[in-house]
Order: C-alpha cells, then structure tokens, then sequence
C-alpha cells in the first residue's frame, strides 16, 4: 500500500529561482552529500526538462542503490514531477510545488511511495522508509536555503 508523505518548507527566493535549483542535478547531489549520492543524465546536461531521465546512484542504510527517475509534468516555475522508472521501489512519484511567498517561495515535496514485499514492504514503507525520506526532503530543502539566503526559514510536515 502506498504512502504518502508532505514536506512544505520556506526559502528564501523567487520561485523560478527554487524551481531552477531543484532541477539541477548537481545541487542535488550536493544536497544529499551524506549518502555519497551522485546524478547522471544521459545527455551530461545538468538541468532538467520535461521527459528527462537522471539516474542517481547514493548509500543508504549501508547498501549501494541505483534509480532512474524520469520528468513526467513540468509546468515552470509552479510545478513538477519525477517518477521512477528504475530501482528499488515498487512506487515512488514525487511532485514538486512552488508558490510565491513574499520575498521567497512556500515549496512543497509531495512524495508517494511503496516498497516491494506486499504486506511487508508496506510495513517497511511506513515505519522505515517515510520517515527516512521525510528527513532526506527536509535536508534538501535546507540546502537550497543556504545556497539561495542563508540559514532555513522552515522545513516542516504539513498540519
């Protein structure tokens, strides 16, 4: 079974600029630093567009993983999705969004994701892996904040 988890955090520029960012594949990766995370488009171009494909290569619980997540919606600077299309998860569609927020942009990480295993993978899903990738969402928007004004403004769950 599916679950969904809802990152929304607050940084501290335009949303063009956050959109920007978090379609280039290198500040992804810086982002992720801890997991020795690496991103590979086929092209070598480093920003992405709508139907691309980048395969990210990271440590995480001690093993090597290797996913190719593709571009499926793009509607700059508002929104958009990758989708996996290779790698562990039976599921994982993660949708982009971007609103004005005075000075800066409220952006929102909506991750939907399953694991392998039926029953089990479901229970590894909700008491493993979402927390897991909440905190990685949390540490990626923290980036962007200090690449773009500084220190975060937030980086919470939903209400």
């Amino acid at each position: 079974m599916p679950v969904t988890i809802e990152v929304v955090s607050t940084v501290g520029a335009a949303p063009p600029r956050v959109f920007d960012l978090k379609l280039d594949v290198d500040v992804h990766a810086a982002s992720q630093h801890d997991s020795d995370e690496s991103a590979v488009t086929r092209d070598g171009r480093r920003q992405l567009l709508l139907g691309d494909e980048v395969t990210f290569r990271a440590r995480h619980f001690g093993i090597r993983w290797r996913m190719t997540s593709r571009i499926t919606a793009y509607q700059r600077p508002h929104r958009f999705v990758d989708e996996q299309v290779h790698g562990p998860f039976r599921l994982l569609r993660h949708e982009h969004l971007f609103t004005p927020a005075g000075t800066g942009t409220t952006m929102t990480d909506r991750m939907t994701i399953a694991a392998p295993l039926g029953p089990l993978g479901a229970v590894v899903t909700r008491l493993v892996l979402a927390p897991y990738l909440r905190r990685l969402l949390r540490r990626r928007a923290a980036h962007l904040q200090t690449l773009t004004a500084g220190a975060p403004v937030s980086a919470r769950p939903p209400s």
